[in-house]
C-alpha cells in the first residue's frame, strides 16, 4: 500500500474517529479528543515520510483534527470554549514535556527494553514541544479569533466552509513557519528543511478541505449524551 493512498485511509479514520467522540460524548469528547491529538500528534511528527513525492512529518493529519475540534467548538459552543480547548492543550504540551523528560531519565532495568525507543521519542521531544507550544498556541488563538471574525460578518451555515477553511489555511501558515524551523533546524539539511516547509504547510491545506464534511455532519449530529441527559 502506498503512502498516499493510506494516508487518505488515515485521514478518513481520524475524521470518523472525532465524529464519534462528538456522537457519543458531546463537547467532552471534543475536549477528550483535543487532549489526545495534542499528544499523539506531537509523537507521530518525529517520523518523517515521502507523500506526493515530498518530505512531510506524519503528524499532520492528527495535528489539523486539533484546528477542528477548535473550529467545532467555536460553531457549536462559542469562541470561549474555543479559547478554553486550546489552553487545555497547551496544558497537556507542558504535561506531557515535563513528566517524559523526568521518564527517560531513570536508569533502566538490564532487561528493559524500552529506554531506547523512549529515549528516541521523548528524548527530542523538549526540543519539538518548545516549537510545538509556542506553534500550537500562536496558531491555535489567530484560528479561534479569525473563524469567530468571519462567523460575525457571515453566520448562515452555508457559509461554515468558508469559516472552517479560512480560519485554518490561515492560521496552519502561521503554525508552520514556526514549528518547521523551531523543530528541525540544524538536525535536517536546509533542502530538506524548505522541503518540509512547504509540504507541510500544502499537507495542512489539504487536510482543512478534506475536513470540511465532517464539519457539516457534526453540526447534524445529536450526541447521546445530550439524548441521554
Amino acid at each position: 500500500m502506498t503512502n498516499e493512498l493510506l494516508w487518505v485511509i488515515f485521514a478518513i479514520v481520524n475524521f470518523t474517529l472525532f465524529l464519534l467522540a462528538y456522537k457519543f460524548f458531546g463537547k467532552l469528547g471534543v475536549f477528550v479528543w483535543i487532549v489526545a491529538a495534542t499528544i499523539l500528534a506531537n509523537i507521530q511528527v518525529t517520523k518523517l515520510i515521502y507523500l506526493f513525492g515530498l518530505e512531510a512529518n506524519l503528524g499532520n493529519i492528527m495535528y489539523g483534527t486539533i484546528f477542528l475540534g477548535t473550529d467545532v467548538l467555536n460553531e457549536m459552543f462559542g469562541k470561549k470554549e474555543a479559547r478554553k480547548a486550546v489552553y487545555i492543550g497547551f496544558s497537556v504540551m507542558l504535561i506531557t514535556v515535563v513528566t517524559m523528560t523526568i521518564a527517560v531519565k531513570f536508569t533502566p532495568h538490564p532487561e528493559d527494553f524500552a529506554q531506547g525507543s523512549l529515549a528516541t521519542i521523548f528524548g527530542y521531544m523538549p526540543r519539538l514541544l518548545l516549537a510545538s507550544l509556542t506553534a500550537f498556541i500562536v496558531s491555535q488563538l489567530i484560528d479561534v479569533n479569525v473563524f469567530d471574525k468571519i462567523k460575525e460578518k457571515l453566520p448562515e451555515n452555508k457559509y461554515l466552509w468558508v469559516r472552517n477553511n479560512l480560519s485554518t489555511v490561515f492560521s496552519q501558515f502561521v503554525d508552520t513557519i514556526i514549528f518547521v524551523p523551531l523543530a528541525f533546524l540544524g538536525e535536517v539539511s536546509t533542502d530538506v528543511l524548505i522541503g518540509l516547509i512547504i509540504s507541510t504547510y500544502l499537507i495542512k491545506v489539504l487536510v482543512a478541505a478534506l475536513d470540511t464534511p465532517f464539519i457539516y455532519l457534526i453540526k447534524k449530529v445529536k450526541p447521546l449524551k445530550e439524548i441521554n441527559d
